[in-house]
């Protein structure tokens, strides 16, 4: 398929608007795909205005699948122009694998200022799902390990940091700009920084969720009366460390809304009433909106 723009006049034609609401890729990533890539080409208005015809969303479409195939998209153009009856090979993890060892680096140089410009880069050309599963999530993942064996306090610090700085802007206007149900975001106990509850901050506000994060947690008995004030619709903890202790709701003080747990399984079984989403955050935010219909929140 051609990424030229040549539709025929009739053709129906989406704003930049609807396609992101079709295919779920935010306008930013579209306009880097179109100016860093060439992944695709829309028409312009006079007034220089995106239009996007179906083949385009479909390639849209085909883009992402690569991606979520774990395909950097810097790879994505030699691919995305084979013809769709041949068998494509293996996509190489490499640049992935670069990527993420940069930024380990990154932290460990305590070079907040370049990660903070790879930050904001990886939002703009991923899907966020996409940036957290292959790059952040792993990152983390490594600097936890790390930092267990060896704590590195002002790497930890400095990190934490600059993900709160970003991600509590985001939150500010995203939270304003939406009405829907607010998700009270701590980390689980035992948790020693704010990392994985950045994380999943930024991955409930985009699914349309109004987000109050702590991002230093609750004692659990504090959490009813939190969840009254803030008029919460769920309790989300978030963690990535292993182990952790045990979640217990105590006895009688539990909140009358839902309550998930995101992160590794730890040893010990938690309370039954805590719904467990798994270690996969994108996958354990996307679980939320079914849990709040089935506990009638919604």
């Amino acid at each position: 398929m051609s990424n030229q723009a040549t539709h025929p006049p009739d053709t129906p034609l989406y704003p930049i608007r609807e396609v992101s609401r079709l295919t779920g890729v935010n306008s930013v990533t579209l306009r880097a795909w179109e100016r860093r890539y060439g992944l695709i080409r829309p028409q312009r208005t006079p007034k220089g205005h995106r239009l996007y015809a179906q083949d385009d969303i479909t390639r849209i479409e085909r883009i992402l699948q690569w991606l979520n195939r774990g395909v950097p998209v810097s790879q994505v153009a030699d691919l995305i122009n084979q013809p769709e009856a041949v068998e494509t090979p293996a996509p190489t993890s490499d640049d992935w694998d670069s990527q993420r060892r940069q930024l380990i680096t990154l932290v460990d140089a305590l070079n907040t200022q370049r990660l903070e410009i790879l930050y904001h880069q990886s939002l703009a050309l991923y899907p966020l799902g996409t940036a957290v599963s292959e790059l952040w999530q792993p990152v983390i993942n490594a600097l936890e390990a790390r930092w267990q064996e060896t704590p590195d306090v002002a790497a930890r610090r400095a990190f934490e940091a600059l993900l709160r700085s970003q991600v509590g802007i985001r939150l500010h206007y995203a939270n304003q700009a939406t009405r829907g149900p607010l998700v009270l975001l701590t980390p689980r106990p035992g948790e020693p920084g704010p990392l994985w509850v950045l994380l999943a901050a930024l991955l409930a506000s985009e699914q349309g969720y109004r987000v109050q994060l702590f991002d230093q947690g609750l004692p659990l008995d504090a959490l009813p009366r939190a969840v009254s004030r803030l008029h919460a619709s769920m309790v989300l903890f978030a963690g990535g460390r292993i182990p952790a202790a045990a979640l217990t709701l105590p006895d009688g003080a539990a909140p009358s809304v839902p309550v998930g747990l995101c992160g590794p399984e730890p040893g010990e079984p938690h309370d039954e009433r805590v719904h467990q989403l798994g270690d996969d955050l994108p996958r354990a935010v996307a679980k939320l909106r079914p849990l709040l219909r089935e506990s009638g929140v919604l």
